[in-house]
């Protein structure tokens, strides 16, 4: 069934009225500079990108940039790098360039040298372009399309950040050859998201094939990529700035982000904290009486399917993980604001979650 589906390049629209952009997404894509070229303005550039992806793919995209005046900043690979410190280094690195305000910031990497890169590009000279080039899954189907851009702290991931919009996202899904297994399983921990909060279909699709996803096969894979980015494209357009809906792309990441946190960034990959977030958020959710024990379980089958994490890491405590919850973006007036939801394909937006209730799920879960 899936040596039907189409591999050649898609097309997915963010349409923001006049800041709509395009998602290209498809084999072969950085290569293809005569499409992405068009989206750069300006007569500088710069590249920011990782100490691991800039030796695979740097050369393919500085011949893209012929002609123009650019340079390259290089983080170390990790979370644990997308910091203050290096957003200085990242606008000095722009200063050098001499880089006006028709430049473009080209994210080349994963989530977080996308979140850190569309940062710096919200801050200088107060926004200029960005391009977003993902070569992870995860950044594919998730982080590059949307606007956030950010920066962890000490107290939590991604406490700092803006909604900077890039002015095209090529997903050139021949990098993900190169992925590390672990980083390719914890991208489709985001593909299972999308379906989970809002796709019933789309969940029992991911049911159907999560063997061909899991052995990289490119036509479902690409499929499921561009079933996921147009589902978070049509979220976008509602809700840019997540004053509603939006937020509902959050669906495990409470304590997802808890999990990273006390984690200090290097236990746990961001997909790894949202699978297990996501199964936690379905735990709660049948506590409170929203949803069905039948569907905590589908869920569990579907992430155990695709290689993904179920569980809490051995040592992290449950009380830590609550309080690092308090501190999450949705929560309002001091309550615990979670994404929950009443079965597969069915999120909402939950207030004044009993804080016992989310002890007595994380404390069930650390045993």
């Amino acid at each position: 069934m899936s040596t039907h589906i189409d591999t050649h390049p898609r097309t997915i629209d963010v349409a923001l009225g006049t800041r709509s952009y395009p998602v290209w997404i498809g084999p072969g894509l950085l290569a293809d500079h005569a499409r992405w070229r068009t989206a750069l303005r300006g007569r500088h550039a710069l590249v920011i990108s990782n100490t691991t992806v800039a030796p695979l793919y740097l050369d393919r995209v500085a011949e893209g940039l012929d002609g123009l005046h650019w340079s390259s900043f290089q983080l170390d690979d990790g979370e644990t790098h997308k910091t203050f410190a290096n957003v200085g280094r990242a606008l000095e690195a722009l200063a050098q360039l001499g880089a006006t305000r028709d430049a473009c910031v080209v994210a080349l990497g994963g989530g977080v040298v996308g979140d850190l890169a569309g940062f710096s590009a919200a801050c200088w000279m107060r926004g200029i372009d960005f391009i977003q080039m993902p070569t992870t899954l995860l950044a594919m189907v998730d982080s590059s399309v949307g606007g956030k851009t950010g920066v962890n702290l000490p107290a939590g991931k991604n406490l700092v950040g803006a909604f900077h919009q890039p002015r095209a996202v090529v997903a050139d899904t021949s990098t993900l050859a190169t992925l590390p297994d672990r980083e390719y399983r914890a991208g489709l921990a985001e593909v299972v998201k999308g379906a989970a909060i809002g796709d019933p279909t789309f969940f029992a699709w991911l049911e159907q094939h999560a063997a061909a996803l899991s052995a990289r096969d490119e036509a479902p894979l690409i499929e499921a990529i561009a079933r996921k980015v147009s589902y978070k494209a049509g979220v976008v357009a509602r809700d840019e700035t997540e004053q509603g809906e939006r937020a509902l792309l959050n669906l495990g990441h409470t304590f997802g982000h808890a999990l990273e946190t006390a984690g200090k960034y290097s236990l746990l990959l961001h997909g790894e904290g949202v699978a297990i977030g996501m199964l936690l958020a379905a735990q709660l959710s049948e506590r409170l009486g929203l949803s069905e024990a039948a569907d905590s379980a589908r869920l569990h089958r579907l992430l155990a399917a695709v290689g993904l994490p179920t569980a809490i890491p051995v040592g992290l405590d449950p009380q830590q993980l609550l309080a690092l919850m308090r501190l999450d973006k949705k929560n309002l007036a001091g309550t615990l604001r979670l994404i929950l939801w009443r079965g597969i394909g069915r999120a909402e937006i939950v207030g004044g979650v009993d804080e016992k209730a989310v002890l007595a799920v994380l404390e069930a879960a650390c045993r």
